[in-house]
């Protein structure tokens, strides 16, 4: 259990440490593209948002498969788990927190398993918070409702 515990700590750092790597490089490629995403005036303009936005949605999709794998050769290293595919896929159903439960790690290995499973929730969790940010400096969820109101709403007739 001990070398669980060690080996479940390691290897949260090491998650946490590549998340923050892709975070970065993420921000790096938003800073070297800030000057094409123009807030929204035309089609081009939004189309270069959402392209900005898939792009940087995608980098974290890869940070955490990343992840993932890294979580996965160390259960096979360590023996946890008899072979790389098995491991991928409790792996992601771990670190997702989805937890379907048809594999489950030896007794000695549970609190790996657990250590996953919480760090895949805060990283999800930060990422989410990542891509809210970038959303919002993007002003992509902006919008003039009262405009918007004004142009839609039916005209009144005064009496």
């Amino acid at each position: 259990m001990l070398l669980a515990l060690i080996l479940g700590g390691a290897m949260t750092v090491v998650a946490v440490c590549v998340h923050l790597a892709g975070i970065l490089v993420l921000l790096h490629f938003l800073r070297r593209n800030a000057h094409r995403a123009a807030p929204a005036g035309s089609r081009r303009d939004i189309l270069r948002q959402i392209a900005l936005i898939v792009a940087v949605t995608l980098g974290v999709f890869v940070t955490h498969g990343v992840e993932i794998w890294l979580y996965a050769f160390a259960y096979v290293v360590s023996g946890a788990l008899p072979d790389l595919p098995t491991a991928v896929y409790f792996s992601a159903v771990s670190y997702s927190t989805l937890g379907f439960g048809d594999i489950v790690l030896g007794p000695q290995w549970r609190i790996f398993g657990a250590f996953e499973g919480v760090t895949g929730l805060i990283l999800i969790g930060w990422s989410s918070a990542f891509l809210l940010s970038v959303t919002s400096r993007l002003r992509m969820l902006e919008h003039d409702w009262e405009k918007y109101a004004a142009r839609t709403a039916p005209k009144r007739r005064r009496k």
